[in-house]
This record gives structure tokens, sequence and C-alpha cells, in this order.
């Protein structure tokens, strides 16, 4: 049996002074971070007057309400409520279609390797990001009070909202892409238009694809909430029905609501694998 090495400390010690030897503020930031998180925990808790007895006392009128949607019935507003659910899904498809649309033009200027002049490319980031930092919800809340209730606002928060969105994301989609196709076009004489059209796009344009894709998912549901403020499709239908304490049917328009983010988030998902599987090929 061989006998083990000795380790020399004090060697290592030397070797790695700042790991045995770290000063006293680096050694306490961790539990300073810590005690620090956990006091602004304890003060939100108070300030915003979270009482445990009160949410456990919350529970049993939740149970009542669990009890009342059973079973799901729509009555005989069906009808009513496909017209709303069809007008939920043409809000997130149009809006996110009318973002996507106008926001590609503005990422071309927002991108590195499009604008390299920083003077002309940040006030195009800027706008674009004091654009995504309003809330879909408070857009909803604006273009009501300018073009009125009805799913036209609602087509409009959400285009808007996701502009700003759409303009960050494909911008850095650009950013990253290869510059090897278009150096080749620049040496066989293409110009700067030529370098994006056929040297930029076809390399982005999937990446671009699986995002709206994606949006279009995730706005069907934020139809639904805005329109729980007036902009039309089913959320108007569901804000109705919990103002009337009609929990049967509120219970079956959320069935209706996850039956259809289901089927979007099948169908978006295999096409964004179509996509991406078709740019592995190529």
């Amino acid at each position: 049996m061989t006998k083990p090495q000795e380790v020399d400390t004090a060697q290592i010690r030397a070797r790695y002074p700042d790991v045995f030897d770290r000063p006293a503020s680096a050694r306490l930031a961790t539990p300073a971070m810590i005690a620090a998180a956990f006091a602004i925990l304890i003060y939100g808790l108070v300030d915003l007057d979270f009482s445990p007895s009160r949410f456990f006392a919350g529970l049993s009128q939740l149970g009542w309400i669990a009890l009342m949607m059973i079973p799901p019935d729509p009555g005989a507003s069906l009808p009513i409520y496909l017209q709303a659910l069809g007008e939920t899904l043409s809000i997130a498809l149009l809006g996110t279609t009318l973002a996507a649309v106008f926001a590609l033009p503005v990422s071309l200027l927002a991108a590195r390797n499009i604008v390299p002049s920083s003077i002309l490319r940040f006030p195009v980031r800027r706008f674009l990001d004091s654009i995504r930092g309003v809330d879909t919800l408070i857009w909803a809340l604006v273009w009501i009070n300018v073009v009125g209730l009805g799913p036209f606002a609602g087509v409009l928060a959400i285009a808007v909202a996701d502009f700003g969105a759409f303009g960050k994301l494909f911008s850095e989609a650009i950013e990253g892409a290869d510059q090897k196709q278009v150096e080749g076009i620049r040496a066989s004489g293409g110009s700067a238009l030529h370098e994006i059209r056929f040297g930029l796009m076809p390399q982005v344009l999937p990446v671009i694809a699986g995002q709206v894709l994606y949006f279009i998912e995730s706005n069907t549901r934020s139809a639904t909430i805005i329109g729980i403020v007036g902009a039309g499709g089913i959320g108007l239908q569901l804000a109705e029905q919990i103002r009337v304490l009609e929990w049967q049917k509120v219970s079956f328009l959320i069935l209706m609501i996850l039956v259809a983010v289901a089927a979007i988030d099948f169908i978006s998902g295999k096409l964004r694998f179509a996509i991406i599987g078709r740019r592995a090929v190529a």
C-alpha cells in the first residue's frame, strides 16, 4: 500500500492567495445580500398587508367556487362563446402579424451590423425599449379611449406592444447572423441591399418565423386578458359571467381558452419544428 502524499497547504495558499485570503468585504458580500433580500421580503409582506389567517380563511371560499363550477355548462350561449373565441384568436393573429411586419424594417436600423453608427442606432433602440416597456394591458386601456371598445382596440394594443419586442428580437437575430455569406456577396460586387436580401434574410427568417409563431400562442392569452377591460373577445364574456356569478359558464369559458391555447401550442410547435428542420437540411 502506497503512503498517501502529504499536501503542502502553505504552498497552495501561496499559489492561490485570492481563494484563501479573500478580503472581509468579499466574504461578507453573499451573507449581506441574503440578509438584505430577506429584509426586503419581510418589509414587502408587512407593507402589502399579507395575512396568513385571511389566506387560509379564503380557501373555503375558493373551494365553494370550485364546486359551483362543476359541471361546466354554457347554457344557451355556446354560439356567442364560439364567436367570442374566434374573435380572440383573430385579435392575437392580426395583432402579431401587424407587429412583425412593421418591426422587421425598423429592426434593421437597430442592428449593429446594418447600422454601425451608434449615434443613428441608439435612438432606434431606445424607441423600441420605450414601447416594449409598456404592458399590453396598458396599451389596451389607451387604445380603448382612442378608438372605443371592441376588438379593434385589442388588435392595436397587441400590435404596438409586440412591435417593441419584435424590434429587439429581430435586431438581435440579425446581429447574430453569419457574416461569411454577406462578405461573399460583397466580394462578388453586390450592393448593401443585396447583402441584406441574399446574405442576412435567408439566415434570420426561420428564426423570425419561429418567434412570430411563439408570440401568436402567447398573444392568445394576452387577447383574453385585454378582453376583460373591453377590448373584445372571450375575455369580455368571461368578465361578464364572473360579475354575475355564473360559475358554470365561467368554467366552460376557461376550458375553451385552455383547449384553444393547447391547440395553438401544438400547431405552432409543429410549424416551428418544420421551419428549423428545413433550415438544418438547407
